[in-house]
């Protein structure tokens, strides 16, 4: 079963070992799952990446707001965005767009935060590891984010900003969006150890 019709998700490869297990690849036809997954622990690893990307998306609206304006909750927009911009990584790259996003997800996605703790009413903030799901939803906004800043008031379009991400998430360039909040978070993270 391909992809749209199109592109071939089984021989897309994880190489990063935590992610391999959280990472869903389950051949669809249409990245469209209906939220069957959401009352189920852990259920969102089972739901195809691609999908998970498209929900991202779907948070698109004013330049610093989540869920609000002209694309809040429409779906079909948001696959139609992301279907146009795996034609044009293909285009410009010759390779499985589906695989980019893997690539890309592995590049941008952090393995250190901080969190906050109180010690007698003063606040430490301590570095702590990522589990794998939260490493996954954490490169996936930063993905879509990358793209809501960069198409806001641009002549770009919304497809080719997003391929242009993915691609250079990709490549793991330090020009990406997304792979720039990774290594900012890393970096804060590590002067907190």
């Amino acid at each position: 079963m391909l992809l749209w019709n199109r592109w071939d998700v089984s021989g897309v490869k994880v190489d990063d070992p935590g992610l391999l297990n959280v990472i869903g690849l389950r051949p669809v036809l249409v990245p469209h799952s209906g939220g069957r997954h959401e009352h189920k622990k852990f259920g969102k690893t089972r739901v195809n990446l691609v999908e998970r990307l498209v929900n991202q998306m779907m948070h698109f609206g004013k330049k610093y707001a989540k869920n609000t304006g002209r694309m809040g909750g429409k779906k079909q927009k948001a696959l139609n965005i992301v279907k146009t911009a795996f034609t044009i990584v293909e285009l410009k790259t010759g390779q499985n767009p589906v695989q980019q996003l893997v690539k890309a997800v592995e590049n941008s996605s952090p393995n250190e935060d901080t969190t906050r703790l109180s010690y007698g009413g003063v606040v430490y903030h301590q570095s702590v590891d990522i589990s794998p799901v939260r490493r996954v939803d954490i490169a996936l906004r930063f993905i879509s984010e990358g793209v809501r800043e960069a198409a806001f008031g641009s002549s770009k379009s919304v497809e080719e900003v997003l391929a242009d991400e993915i691609i250079q998430a990709a490549a793991g360039d330090a020009s990406s969006y997304s792979v720039k909040k990774k290594n900012e978070q890393e970096r804060v993270a590590m002067a907190s150890r």
